[in-house]
């Protein structure tokens, strides 16, 4: 799936879960070959206990357009920083708890 149709599908499908589960909506449309429905609800398990709402949505948005991480994380913006630090514990706990 081209990135572009991707990221379409993804913002269609967030307002549907209305906004509660940003990361298990994004993870499920993603075209990722290992997304699967339990990964993806372990990867939102982990994004409740790390990031609020805003920050969920902001990290769902890298599911349909990778490049966007890295622009955040290259970013001067304190509020980016302070995002970006929050993003790397959610990764961590992702990776511990999720990886099978």
């Amino acid at each position: 799936m081209r990135p572009v149709l991707s990221l379409t599908i993804t913002l269609i499908l967030l307002p549907a879960v209305s906004n509660a589960e940003a990361i298990r909506a994004a993870c499920n449309a993603s075209d990722r070959q290992a997304a699967a429905p339990r990964l993806c609800k372990c990867i939102q398990v982990a994004a409740d206990a790390t990031l609020d709402r805003q920050e969920q949505n902001l990290a769902a948005t890298f599911f349909a357009d990778p490049h966007q991480a890295q622009v955040i994380r290259q970013s001067k913006d304190r509020s980016h920083g302070l995002f970006w630090e929050r993003y790397k514990d959610f990764s961590a706990l992702a990776k511990a708890f999720c990886a099978s």
